[in-house]
């Protein structure tokens, strides 16, 4: 007798079960963990998936959801609909509830069936919904390991793939295995997962394999389970010939009559796949030919609205079908087998049919007042229906918005579109013009991240938009600069102007904010850009536009016009319009986290540090509690990380910066530098170069709008390159401080000219071929334009210390002395200043370990080994390793006045320095990597150049060549 594939072992998959086991370990232990399967159709990723569930169902909540193979016509967020309803079974709603808090009211978006009258707005909707279901998988998780299973993933929606990124990116506190599965033979060119797959996988917690071909000894061992004996030799050389390795078909192959004889095999696949559906009886077949239409699972109730047939006929075909293994069931759905199964009874639907059954689906939809109307469009059309199609896709675009799932709603803004010259009427179905329609196709593709598409479209309707009224065509322009700036490109300040020009002082109808609301946008854009003489009074002209308006609008107005007066030094001016922002924010979310981001970063900028944690933690509290953590809170926790990293508090900033690297958009590019500055000075500039060289693209082209973000890039990417000793990139970074086209930033000025100053500095004593004179003259007529800004006092004694520093690597014979006694006088002074509130914790440290070198330079060994102690107690009372292996590097040189003199004329780089001291104490390339956080083949990697550059053969040899005086 047969056994039923149910019932079999895996068969060639045991090295994929172990990987899973060992994924779902590491999951339950508290580290997020996701798998991606992909294979051919029927190669067993059901079968593998099943197995694994089955295994850890005793000691892990199981959710499983499927895509179904309807694209953007599938109901948005479907897999995730059943594993809400599951969860729901799994622990009850009105704990559901309680963990969504003040979220619940985008719960509908998942389930329609919970909604009620929270309302909450569209463009903070999806951010909320990603949250919520992060949450409350990691608060089921806490109790118990989660594995949450989706499949098919090649028929998600572009929603579901959005929050399933989320989810893997995101989720930081929860013991969840993500699995997921894919047919790689359905994502062809273009196939959104070709982008979202490798996207993906940048997040180390992913791991991605295929499934392969079973070989013929396990297509030999499966068919012996399948038949409970080995077949004849000719018959299992057929098999195997014909399934090719893929286990759905040879399972099809031995169900043949029980593989008799191999000469009952069919010729083609398609033949193989329809032998047993062409087995059952006509009412069984008429079953399936109804359901194929209906998709992979159908629903009892609708597959029943749909049958043409009583109850009992419809479960007798049903029996029939599950008896012949093409057809499972649960209490809710009906489901194929397998989808090679639909596909081919779907294939043989005569073109009739097809067109019967869609229209009989769409006809039990429409009386389901829980229906899906993006399927009900798609049924509609596949039933030629045009007009009542059209009727289904305006109600579909409009169910897909309030449910966050943009790229639905754009894609039934398409359909309409299409279908707009088919149905004479469709402006009054519509219930709006066509060149609405495509304005809000437009912005839905915007909030999908679809902004090039967007921009497209937009311009169409620009190109439509002649007979319109100024004020709509002002807000096409208005919506055509947003787009432009969501992809980093130049043009929002223009296109702000020119929507201004068609929608003058006095011309609006009373009560609109679209005047208020553009002032206020081309105030922010002038802002970014650095140009705070026309902010102000942009910003003045919206505040006085906006009297009559809504308090938020008031608050961002006032919230742009503050920063600008703080960044242009008018610092008290400005931090009463702080005051206003805040008080006019109260009770809008929106308006609260936009003043808590940009009140934080300026008092940051001041060197209030203190008090911008304060202020940032209670916005990102606030976050919390709006359920926007993750997306909107990352702003916040960038702008809680600066100022901790000030305070050498970098434990905390590594906390809150850890979750922020799953973004790739303007917030998590804004993090990511933040980040990068926390590994520099935590002793990790490798590690930090790494990631600024993957994002140098998007970092750039976002540099070139954005002023203070040019300057952050100068900076971090400056201070990554000199802690790699690498002092020409740092030059090439930093030296445009000051340059045309330069508007002063001081906050953020003072550490790039510090960062340029050192640079140039180190270049000098190596000798380069600079106008070092020249260069540090310059800098110095720059800083005395700073030095009013309060954290002046802290970094102009450090720039004028590097500046001195410079001046006396090229001094000669008699002047030499005087300036290296001058340089070492500027050291003490910025010691010192180390010591203000304004001070960062790293610059008195710094400081003491700059001052130490100079003091080497100058054969004041004593003197050298005071400053180092002293520096390096306060690096390793801070946490501040990079200082404190720069201190270990500094104790054991000997005094001299140059770095080390190699065979090649290339001197040895500062982290080739402390490689070199930790070599000459006998230390290995582990040991060093573990001394200097740096992995083994890196720390080879210094060696060898150590090696090569004072021409030695054996590590003591470079101890000897370099230490020995030329």
């Amino acid at each position: 007798m047969r056994a039923p594939a149910s019932s079999l072992t895996v068969v060639g998959r045991e090295p994929d079960l172990a990987a899973l086991r060992d994924e779902f370990r590491a999951a339950s232990e508290g580290e997020p963990r996701a798998v991606v399967i992909g294979g051919e159709a029927g190669i067993g990723k059901t079968r593998l998936l099943e197995e694994f569930l089955a295994q850890r169902d005793a000691e892990a909540t199981v959710l499983l959801g499927r895509c179904v193979d309807l694209g953007d016509d599938g109901a948005p967020y479907a897999p995730f609909a059943a594993v809400l309803r599951r969860l729901i079974q799994v622990v009850g709603l009105e704990r559901i509830l309680q963990a969504a808090g003040s979220g619940a009211g985008v719960l509908p978006a998942l389930l329609p069936e919970l909604a009620d009258e929270s309302a909450v707005p569209p463009r903070t909707g999806a951010e909320r919904l990603y949250e919520l279901v992060t949450d409350l998988l990691e608060t089921v998780s806490a109790e118990r390991p989660v594995i949450l299973a989706i499949e098919d993933l090649q028929w998600a929606d572009r929603s579901t793939l959005e929050l399933l990124r989320f989810l893997v990116r995101m989720s930081e506190r929860g013991r969840l295995l993500i699995v997921l599965t894919y047919r790689s033979d359905e994502v062809p060119r273009g196939h959104i997962l070709r982008s979202w797959l490798p996207e993906l996988e940048r997040t180390r917690r992913v791991t991605r394999w295929e499934l392969a071909r079973l070989g013929r000894e396990q297509v030999a061992e499966l068919v012996e389970q399948l038949l409970g004996r080995m077949p004849d030799e000719g018959s299992l050389e057929r098999v195997t010939e014909l399934s090719e390795g893929v286990p759905f078909f040879v399972e099809e192959l031995v169900g043949i009559d029980g593989l008799r004889s191999g000469d009952d095999l069919p010729e083609t696949l398609r033949e193989l796949v329809l032998t047993r559906f062409e087995r059952l009886s006509d009412p069984a077949q008429r079953l399936l030919r109804v359901l194929a239409a209906g998709g992979v699972c159908v629903p009892h109730e609708l597959l029943a609205a749909v049958y043409e047939g009583t109850p009992d006929e419809l479960d007798a075909a049903a029996r029939e079908a599950l008896a012949a293994n093409l057809l499972r069931a649960d209490s809710t759905e009906y489901a194929f087998r397998h989808t090679l199964v639909r596909e081919a009874v779907h294939a043989d639907l005569l073109p009739g049919e097809r067109s019967r059954f869609h229209a009989r689906y769409a006809e039990a939809l429409e009386a389901d007042p829980q229906r899906s109307a993006v399927q009900l469009s798609a049924h509609w059309l596949a039933a030629h229906d045009v007009r009542r199609a059209f009727v289904a896709s305006v109600e579909a675009m409009d169910e897909a918005k309030r449910s966050y799932a943009y790229s639905t709603a754009a894609a039934m803004g398409d359909r309409m579109l299409e279908l707009w010259d088919r149905v004479p009427d469709a402006e009054e179905l519509a219930g709006r013009d066509r060149v609405a329609v495509i304005a809000i196709t437009a912005s839905a593709l915007r909030n999908a991240g679809n902004n090039e598409r967007a921009l497209a479209l937009v311009d169409v309707a620009l190109a439509d938009a002649g007979d319109l009224p100024p004020s709509r065509r002002a807000r096409l322009l208005r919506d055509k600069g947003q787009y432009l700036a969501n992809l980093n490109r130049p043009g929002f300040a223009d296109l702000l102007e020119e929507a201004l020009a068609l929608v003058p002082p006095g011309t609006a109808p009373v009560g609109d904010p679209l005047r208020p609301h553009l002032l206020t946008e081309l105030a922010a854009q002038r802002m970014l850009a650095g140009t705070f003489d026309t902010a102000i009074p942009t910003a003045r002209e919206a505040i006085d536009e906006a009297a009559a308006a809504a308090p938020p609008l008031r608050s961002v107005a006032h919230n742009i016009l503050a920063s600008s007066l703080v960044a242009s030094g008018r610092i008290r001016e400005g931090f009463d319009e702080f005051e206003t922002a805040d008080a006019l924010s109260q009770g809008d979310a929106s308006a609260t986290l936009r003043y808590a981001v940009n009140a934080s970063d300026a008092l940051n900028s001041v060197g209030r540090y203190a008090e911008a944690v304060l202020l940032a933690e209670s916005g990102v509290a606030r976050a919390r509690e709006r359920g926007v953590e993750r997306t909107s809170g990352i702003w916040l926790a960038a702008n809680t990380a600066e100022p901790l990293i000030a305070l050498g508090e970098y434990d905390r900033a590594e906390d809150l910066l850890r979750i922020a690297l799953g973004l790739d958009d303007r917030t998590g590019l804004c993090a990511a530098l933040q980040r990068a500055r926390l590994w520099v000075w935590h002793g990790e500039p490798e590690r930090a170069d790494a990631l600024l060289r993957r994002l140098r693209t998007p970092l750039r082209t976002l540099s070139e709008l954005e002023q203070q973000t040019r300057l952050m890039v100068a900076r971090v990417v400056g201070e990554t390159a000199i802690a790699l000793g690498d002092y020409e990139r740092a030059w090439a970074e930093t030296r445009g401080i000051g340059a045309l086209p330069f508007r002063p930033m001081p906050g953020y000025d003072l550490p790039v000219m510090a960062a340029a100053s050192r640079a140039l500095a180190e270049l000098a004593v190596r000798g380069a071929p600079l106008d070092v004179m020249g260069e540090a003259a310059r800098l110095e007529a720059v800083l005395g334009t700073l030095r009013e800004w309060p954290t002046a006092a802290a970094w102009s004694p450090v720039i004028a210390a590097e500046l001195a520093t410079a001046r006396a690597a090229v001094a000669v014979a008699p002047d030499r002395a005087d300036r290296v006694a001058s340089a070492l006088q500027a050291w003490e002074a910025a010691a010192s200043a180390g010591e203000l509130p304004v001070a960062p914790v790293h610059l008195r440290p710094y400081a003491l370990l700059r001052g130490a070198r100079v003091a080497l330079a100058a054969g004041e060994r004593s003197r050298a080994d005071a400053l180092v102690a002293e520096g390096r107690a306060l690096a390793v009372e801070h946490g501040i390793r990079l200082l404190v292996e720069a201190a270990d590097a500094l104790a054991g040189q000997p005094g001299r006045a140059a770095p080390v003199a190699t065979a090649h004329g290339a001197p040895l780089t500062e982290r080739e320095e402390q490689v070199l001291a930790l070599i000459e104490q006998g230390l290995s390339n582990k040991q060093i990597g573990e001394r200097l956080y740096i992995s083994a083949k890196t720390a080879s990697v210094h060696v060898s150049s150590i090696l090569r550059k004072v021409g030695a053969s054996t590590r003591t040899e470079a101890v000897y060549l370099a230490r020995t005086p030329s």
